[in-house]
């Protein structure tokens, strides 16, 4: 009976020796604690905010600073904008101003309203024989850019008609011969007469400030096509007469070597006007 005691007491403690080296597997320690005490902090909204806002900014976007201290924006669009802005028209006032100026300058110098003609206004010239006398006339020193020899004391509408004959009938005429045209050879302009300087004649048109009398074409090469001499010659004479034919139309009298003795040497140019039409000799 002692023996079966002492055999159960010495079975309980190698149990017990052999607890520490189990085969079985140990269960882990829990992975979650127990929760610990909250702690509540108050936050303001403003320190929740991002210091720069997330939202991304308008490209172009420039930032300026007045006077004031108050922020300007000014965005791309807008300078866009202002650059395509359409200007504002000119007022119709404002361009005939300066249209008047532009005419005003091109004119100085000029008479007639047209600034191909050079010279100025003169004062009335009265007459000194029943029929004659200048009124509104002017003294013309250059017409289409070829000066006359002497001034031209005449009416604009001769001016005008001279200054028509040079630029459509003397240069084409002449074209570049003797490197163009220079000057005219001016013989008569006013002149209170009777025509031809005929005693008991009518008053002659250069007795009213309408004509003029041309003797010579000068060029630049220092040579001369003259009436006198180059009408009936081969070198001048179809230069000469294509001048004379141009002259039909500009003016209502033209007369030249085939019209008389008294016009041998130069052509007359007058600008009255006949019912019959322009009257060419």
């Amino acid at each position: 009976m002692m023996r079966l005691a002492v055999a159960f007491l010495l079975l309980a403690g190698a149990a017990q020796a052999n607890t520490g080296s189990s085969l079985r597997p140990l269960p882990r320690e829990p992975l979650v604690t127990a929760p610990s005490r909250a702690v509540i902090v108050e936050v303001s909204r403003s320190q929740l905010a991002p210091r720069r806002s997330l939202r991304p900014e308008m490209r172009g976007r420039v930032i300026t600073k007045g006077s004031s201290g108050k922020a300007r924006a000014n965005t791309f669009g807008q300078q866009l904008k202002q650059a395509f802005k359409k200007k504002p028209k000119a007022s119709k006032s404002n361009m005939n101003a300066k249209t008047s100026k532009r005419v005003a300058k091109g004119l100085q110098g000029s008479v007639c309203g047209n600034p191909n003609i050079r010279g100025e206004k003169i004062s009335r010239i009265p007459a000194k024989l029943r029929g004659c006398g200048l009124d509104n006339g002017v003294k013309v020193t250059e017409v289409s850019g070829v000066a006359l020899t002497q001034h031209a004391k005449i009416d604009c509408n001769t001016a005008k008609a001279l200054n028509t004959w040079v630029e459509r009938g003397v240069k084409p005429a002449v074209g570049r011969r003797g490197g163009g045209v220079k000057s005219l050879k001016v013989v008569a302009h006013y002149a209170c007469r009777t025509r031809n300087n005929q005693k008991g004649a009518k008053v002659s048109e250069h007795g009213r400030g309408r004509a003029v009398d041309i003797a010579a074409i000068n060029l630049k090469d220092g040579s001369s096509m003259t009436v006198l001499k180059g009408w009936r010659s081969a070198k001048n004479g179809p230069a000469l007469k294509k001048m004379h034919k141009a002259a039909c139309g500009p003016f209502g009298t033209v007369l030249g070597p085939n019209a008389n003795r008294f016009h041998q040497d130069h052509f007359h140019f007058d600008t009255a006007r006949y019912r019959s039409g322009t009257y060419c000799r």
